[in-house]
């Protein structure tokens, strides 16, 4: 009966737990109703934060359906509304705003309702868009104080408890948007697979789930491996290069994550490549992404390339343009630009310079600030260009960092007079 396996899922993940505080993230969607209903009924200190973005009709309407849920079973809701960027990656956007509020809004765990079926569309896009074993590992049902409770059980199986509790909920229309990739998933690679196995969900989201424990071994292994040469940051280039090829993999992706401060792939083909460098002489291979292989006298460094020197300050005059090292900033009454600003807010003039140590801004989504270096790391972007990238300044605040963020103090409102369309240009 899905109504028994479900609850049975969700207290053996034992990420919800009787008197404990925990915050549900809910949208009005099947799977959000019925993490709502379990906590409530597994005993949780149960609160709730439901995110109007206002992106469709039916917005108003999945809020109002989650105050009543939460008024019929007395758990306090937190309603915010979010405007997200109008370019980029929207779902990406809209899920970084959500957990961010949610990170501000309590002190201990608060719980998305992804199922085995998430899991299953999350292996298969990163399976497709992303090399390395990591795309199979898919979500954890922890990371950090984000836990997901529902990860072994399927939507259709939720979708069983909600028909046995007489539950209702909303269908969000983007699910079936083949403009978004995880909608094409959904209806063309898992409903395919689904044809050879009906139990295809379950039978991804178990393999993610035994991959993940045995990638705790991986990291055990590639500690001592990595301690055996030495520890780092240079490692003897033989040593190395006797490992078994998985194991040296492993261990120059440890060098290389530890050097840029994030996760990096790291491909068979660049393994190789940095074993064929050699003894005698200094030898480099360019990864990509800034990094560099050093070897030098037999021993072997990853290395990020030096930054690019900051170009000199310039003044921005609204309406006007301005020539930052190798861009063209232009200001432009009316617009249009990359972005939109309120005309009132950025004044006759402003600074176009690059960031400095300590910067933060509040980018629009967010709910709250965050250092430009957050915000480089959040984005991908690599070191090499972090100094180089124009960044607006008015009285002291800061407007907008070109191709990353816009502030929301600065963001134009629609029926805003005066907007001022803010473009930047690589000159190459």
């Amino acid at each position: 009966m899905s109504e028994d396996r479900v609850v049975a899922a969700a207290t053996e993940s034992r990420l919800v737990r009787e008197g404990e505080p925990l915050l549900v993230l809910v949208s009005g969607g099947g799977d959000s109703v019925c993490l709502l209903d379990l906590a409530v009924r597994l005993g949780a200190d149960t609160r709730a934060l439901h995110v109007n973005y206002g992106l469709r009709d039916g917005a108003d309407a999945d809020e109002q359906l989650c105050r009543e849920l939460c008024d019929d079973r007395g758990v306090p809701l937190a309603v915010e509304s979010v405007r997200l960027p109008e370019r980029g990656n929207l779902q990406s956007a809209a899920r970084q705003a959500r957990y961010g509020l949610a990170e501000r809004a309590t002190a201990g765990d608060y719980a998305a309702a992804h199922t085995a079926s998430d899991q299953a569309e999350t292996v298969l896009y990163r399976l497709a868009v992303s090399p390395g074993s990591r795309a199979l590992l898919g979500m954890g049902p922890r990371r950090g104080r984000l836990v997901r409770p529902l990860l072994a059980v399927t939507r259709e199986e939720v979708r069983g408890y909600l028909a046995a509790r007489g539950l209702s909920w909303r269908e969000d229309p983007t699910n079936a948007d083949r403009r978004f990739a995880r909608a094409r998933v959904r209806a063309d690679a898992l409903a395919s697979l689904r044809t050879l196995s009906p139990a295809v969900d379950r039978t991804i989201a178990e393999t993610a789930s035994q991959l993940r424990e045995e990638a705790e071994v991986l990291d055990i292994a590639t500690t001592d491996a990595l301690e055996a040469l030495g520890g780092g940051p240079a490692v003897s280039l033989h040593a190395l290069c006797e490992l078994p090829a998985a194991l040296r993999r492993l261990v120059v992706r440890r060098l290389a994550e530890t050097e840029v401060g994030s996760p990096r792939s790291l491909s068979r083909r660049e393994s190789e490549a940095i074993c064929s460098l050699g003894p005698g002489g200094t030898k480099t291979l360019d990864l990509g992404e800034g990094l560099r292989a050093v070897a030098e006298y037999g021993m072997l460094r990853l290395v990020k390339a030096l930054d690019a020197a900051p170009p000199r300050a310039v003044e921005l005059s609204v309406p006007g343009r301005a020539r930052f090292g190798s861009w063209e900033v232009e200001a432009r009454v009316g617009g249009p630009g990359d972005v939109a600003v309120a005309g009132a807010a950025l004044g006759p003039r402003a600074v176009v310079r690059s960031w400095r140590e300590g910067d933060r801004m509040r980018p629009i989504g967010l709910g709250g600030s965050k250092t430009l270096q957050d915000l480089f790391t959040d984005r991908k972007v690599p070191r090499s260009l972090r100094s180089t990238l124009p960044v607006v300044e008015a009285d002291g605040a800061i407007v907008w960092v070109a191709g990353v963020a816009l502030d929301e103090r600065f963001a134009a409102r629609d029926g805003d007079g005066g907007a001022v369309g803010l473009s930047a240009r690589s000159l190459g």
